[in-house]
């Protein structure tokens, strides 16, 4: 277990991120925030969902907002529930090497999902551009307040308890878990609206390609102390296994996506705080650019990412400077560290 303490005062957020902060009632009383619309957008046809570019099976999901999840990977918590239903996944480092989840779901629902954790300061950067709910547990208030400043909708346990339930068969603080309809249910009556396209994908049919493609049948990447990796399988897309085992979910399903970006990104210390065990917590500069793996389709494509400001959607472009258009699909993001190179076999 790694609760955070915050060692010095909470600095004060900086304007740009703070002064259109609006608080609203949200189901059981959680906070809202909205800011302008994101900096970057990406077209796409209306026909398909917005996360996935899969066809719309369900006009009442296609224009609810995304609902994003903090889902932890510590040992204890595997198998995890609801990995697998998530349209994007982003695996973040926290403290002593250990991962966390920022699962979104929006064309998919998840019953049960968990185990649940608490914010972390990389958190605003990931869902900025999304917007929709923001679900979790725990968190100093300097990584709360700055969640806040970010326009998403706050459906944390403090708030919401009753979305939450803690389950027996789970231990220690591995036992909160929630559900995409409570959760829904909690942020009613909120200003949330669907997420926009943060990806490019390509035409039904088309092949994925880019500057520099070459065939793939393993990514491996480390995250924190956690080596990854994701194996090419034609019928169920890559296939995730964890420190040298397959990652598995509840009822036994390995994790697969149809999409895998390795996005490179220096991790620094977030000042003056650190975890009960005294383990340094980072941040991940998420604003700026970096290199960047795309897996796709039993191929890889390298290339650049660029996001210019919190609000902004994180583009990918290949060696000519093209977009990377993805299949459709879902899409996990590995936020590797600069010193973490993927490699490709």
């Amino acid at each position: 277990m790694r609760n955070v303490v915050t060692l010095q005062p909470a600095r004060r957020l900086p304007a740009v991120l703070a002064f259109v902060l609006l608080l609203a009632a949200c189901g059981g009383g959680g906070s809202s925030g909205k800011l302008a619309s994101p900096t970057t957008t990406v077209a796409a046809p209306s026909n398909v969902y917005p996360l996935t570019g899969l066809p719309i099976d369900d006009a009442a999901k296609a224009i609810r907002p995304a609902v994003s999840i903090k889902i932890e990977n510590e040992p204890p918590a595997r198998p995890q529930s609801g990995l697998q239903d998530a349209d994007v996944v982003y695996e973040t480092l926290i403290e002593g090497g250990d991962t966390r989840f920022v699962a979104i779901f929006q064309s998919t629902d998840a019953e049960p999902a968990g185990s649940i954790r608490s914010v972390r300061p990389t958190d605003p950067d990931i869902v900025a551009p999304i917007g929709g709910l923001f679900a979790y547990s725990g968190g100093t208030p300097k990584f709360i307040d700055a969640l806040h400043a970010v326009p998403v909708v706050d459906v944390g346990q403090s708030t919401h308890e009753a979305a939450y339930f803690n389950r027996s068969d789970k231990s220690g603080d591995h036992k909160l878990f929630s559900s995409t309809e409570r959760l829904y249910a909690a942020g009613q009556g909120s200003t949330a609206k669907a997420p926009p396209p943060i990806f490019t994908f390509v035409k039904s049919g088309a092949a994925f390609e880019g500057a520099g493609i070459v065939p793939a049948t393993h990514v491996d990447a480390v995250v924190g102390n956690q080596k990854l990796s994701w194996e090419w399988n034609s019928g169920k897309g890559w296939l995730r296994s964890i420190n040298g085992r397959p990652h598995t979910v509840e009822g036994g399903e390995q994790i697969a996506a149809t999409n895998v970006i390795v996005q490179s990104v220096a991790w620094l210390p977030s000042d003056g705080d650190v975890d009960t065990a005294g383990s340094q917590v980072y941040v991940a500069q998420m604003v700026g650019s970096g290199d960047v793996l795309v897996a796709s389709d039993g191929k890889v494509v390298k290339g650049k990412w660029s996001k210019p400001s919190t609000n902004a959607i994180t583009t990918y472009t290949d060696a000519a400077g093209k977009p990377i258009a993805l299949k459709p699909g879902r899409t996990w993001i590995e936020l590797s560290g600069n010193d973490q190179a993927p490699t490709v076999r």
